[in-house]
């Protein structure tokens, strides 16, 4: 995060910085070609700081920058009072002013994607300042060569008139809007969707709605996906071919909300989960995006829900332990569809000479009572795996780069795989490599596990495989009581110095191999291997089956 905000700091002072030089060079001095290069170079840091601080005020510098372009042409034209260079200062003024207002009032327009329609006013609204940047750095070139100031009024007046269509139609949406919503609504009652997957999550989380649309496809139902933030569009509609809806606001949730749905689906408790709850013409289903003994998995949150899907009694458990009390008919064990793929392997495999370790630190959380991030610690496991001759597999939590410590940890630990595979051959699977792979091939492709408090073990426990956790609140036997998925793995402490006997016992004896198939039914729930997924989609069908049905279906 610091490292950010210096990165967002630096891009400010440059580009500050460039307007006013490139200003001063062009209107006291006669250095007009350095002047107008150092217009063009302003631009440059302009554009790259709304790339690193999107919606960012950019008014003053742009100001600047015209009027600097505007002295320069007339230097270069030198013909007196030029009518058309002043015509064309007060249309680059308007837009100046009108770019920022705009843009914000296409982001609070509802878009969508893999829908037969095409909302293209929020879309260039969005593109104006890029439009305006551009205009800007045509002028210059216009300038540098002389050109008639013509030219330069045409190209403004072309680019403002777009503009100027972009406002009219974004003040007839606002003040008068069409009866039933706009095309995106009228596209969504003909698509006629039953159930919503609702998502709201910061950057990077896209992963927790990826896990769960190959099984929403599966229940056979026309469904979309709602999200919050406007990059997750993109990626979510990449992901799949149900219409993908991005709603700013009430208003476009109120109008994306067809009278079709029954059902709304959520993966975690963001925040504004509470603005699709307040629908109760739904039924509201927590999915989770994982199942683990962390403490935001047993979230009082949990209990607004009407119905929360859970992998198995575990989960049910870990409420009651947390102190949150929550009725017992909104729970359904429904298992962890996404274990369907991984292998199992039925029989312990002991002594292994040359294991392929899975290593998975997490993060540190948003809060220090849910750190369990292991990453200060793990130089000294990973150089004792290395000399047991192990191939370790690399995979850090999505979100370990939003702290900067932790970022600088997972790189060191990187380098020293990185020079080990060099040095050996071993091939330790590392960054981007590792991300590529789901983890469900990290699971197929490794002997053991070694990792932090997370939702990653009740994964891998459907493998049968054995797993190390880390204890990095030195609690001792505390820890088991807190986290009892550790009860059937082996527990290092934070300080490492059990970390042998750790790994003879994960690598080699296994003694607690028995223990973690009671385990296993308990996270994850006794449901056939042939048929696993079955379970979640007939309790997600059964959630869509109108009320009569059910009714029927219920003996007497």
């Amino acid at each position: 995060m610091r490292g950010d905000l210096v990165r967002k700091l630096a891009a400010r002072c440059l580009t500050i910085g460039l307007a006013v030089l490139a200003f001063v060079v062009l209107a006291l001095t006669g250095a007009t070609g350095w002047g107008l290069a150092l217009a063009v170079a302003a631009l440059v840091a302009t554009a790259a700081e709304q790339r690193i601080r999107p919606g960012a005020d950019l008014v003053a510098e742009t100001t600047l920058i015209a009027a600097a372009i505007l002295v320069g042409y007339a230097r270069r034209l030198d013909d007196g009072l030029n009518l058309a260079l002043v015509v064309t200062g007060l249309v680059l003024l308007g837009l100046v002013l009108l770019v920022g207002p705009l843009r914000t009032a296409g982001s609070l327009e509802i878009r969508a994607a893999n829908l037969p329609v095409r909302a293209w006013t929020p879309l260039v609204a969005d593109q104006l300042g890029t439009a305006l940047l551009g205009l800007l750095a045509a002028l210059a070139l216009a300038a540098a060569l002389a050109l008639p100031a013509g030219v330069a009024l045409a190209a403004s007046l072309l680019v403002g008139a777009g503009a100027g269509a972009v406002a009219l139609d974004l003040a007839r949406r606002r003040f008068r809007p069409r009866a039933g919503g706009g095309p995106v609504a009228a596209a969504l009652r003909r698509h006629r969707p039953e159930f919503l997957l609702y998502f709201s999550a910061p950057p990077g989380s896209e992963y927790q709605v990826t896990m769960w649309l190959p099984y929403l496809e599966r229940i056979g139902r026309p469904f979309l996906v709602v999200v919050r933030e406007p990059e997750f569009l993109a990626p979510i509609a990449a992901a799949t071919d149900a219409p993908v809806v991005y709603c700013p606001t009430l208003g476009a949730m109120d109008e994306a909300l067809v009278p079709s749905l029954r059902v709304a689906f959520y993966v975690n408790h963001g925040a504004k989960n509470s603005h699709c709850v307040r629908f109760t013409q739904l039924t509201h289903v927590q999915l989770h995006h994982g199942d683990s003994d962390k403490a935001p998995s047993a979230n009082p949150v949990s209990g607004i829900f009407d119905r929360i899907f859970v992998a198995g009694q575990a989960a049910i458990d870990r409420y009651a332990r947390a102190g949150v009390q929550i009725p017992a008919d909104k729970f359904v064990v429904v298992g962890r569809p996404q274990v369907e793929s991984i292998e199992v392997r039925p029989e312990p495999a002991r002594g292994l000479a040359h294991p392929t370790v899975l290593y998975t630190p997490t993060w540190t959380g948003h809060h220090a009572d849910a750190d369990y991030c292991s990453l200060p610690v793990a130089e000294r496991l990973l150089q004792r795996l290395l000399e047991r001759g192990a191939t370790v597999i690399l995979r850090a939590h999505p979100y370990t780069a939003q702290n900067p410590a932790s970022a600088r940890q997972l790189g060191r630990l990187t380098e020293l795989l990185v020079v080990d595979r060099a040095r050996t051959g071993r091939q330790h699977v590392v960054g981007a490599a590792a991300r590529e792979l789901s983890l469900t091939e990290c699971v197929n492709s490794s002997d053991a596990l070694v990792s932090d408090v997370s939702g990653v073990i009740s994964d891998f426990l459907y493998s049968g495989k054995p797993y190390a956790v880390t204890d990095m609140g030195d609690e001792g036997e505390r820890f088991v009581e807190r986290f009892p998925l550790a009860g059937s793995g082996y527990v290092l402490r934070r300080d490492m110095s059990n970390v042998d006997d750790v790994l003879t016992a994960l690598l080699d004896t296994d003694p607690l191999a028995e223990a973690r198939w009671a385990t296993r039914r308990r996270y994850l729930g006794d449901f056939p291997a042939e048929s696993y997924a079955e379970a979640f989609l007939a309790a997600a069908r059964r959630e869509l089956a109108p009320a009569e049905t059910l009714t029927a279906s219920t003996p007497a």
